[in-house]
């Protein structure tokens, strides 16, 4: 294997290793559920998927037997996580709908200020 093809595959793996920490960082960090849902799941994504393409170029040009697996360990992680961000979500979502206050209602109008009221203020006459 020549030295630039390595040199690629270790750029491959630093960008996925920079990807999973920033993901990492970001479940910490954020405050909101709904940020702390997005930051790992396209980081870890991106990050997961990278060290696997560095897994298969090594596989491939280092002239050993390629699996498949790491093919079909990517297929997978792009089906899955975004079905189960997008239903973690719409679970958030259904719960935090209970702790909305309630909207305020409208007063009917023959009830407390007369039609008159509601007019813009000036001179009457």
């Amino acid at each position: 294997m020549s030295w630039i093809i390595a040199i690629a595959l270790v750029l491959l793996l630093a960008t996925g290793s920079f990807f999973m920490l920033l993901g990492s960082f970001s479940l910490l960090k954020l405050s909101e559920f709904f940020k702390r849902l997005h930051g790992p799941t396209k980081a870890s994504t991106m990050g997961v998927s990278c060290v696997l393409l560095a897994s298969v170029g090594y596989h491939w040009l280092g002239e050993t037997d390629p699996q498949p697996r790491e093919l079909l360990i990517t297929a997978f992680l792009f089906i899955t996580a975004p079905i189960s961000a997008h239903l973690m979500a719409k679970a958030a979502l259904s719960l935090h709908m209970a702790e909305h206050p309630a909207l305020p209602e409208k007063e009917p109008v023959g009830e407390g200020r007369g039609p008159e009221e509601d007019a813009a203020p000036g001179p009457k006459a």
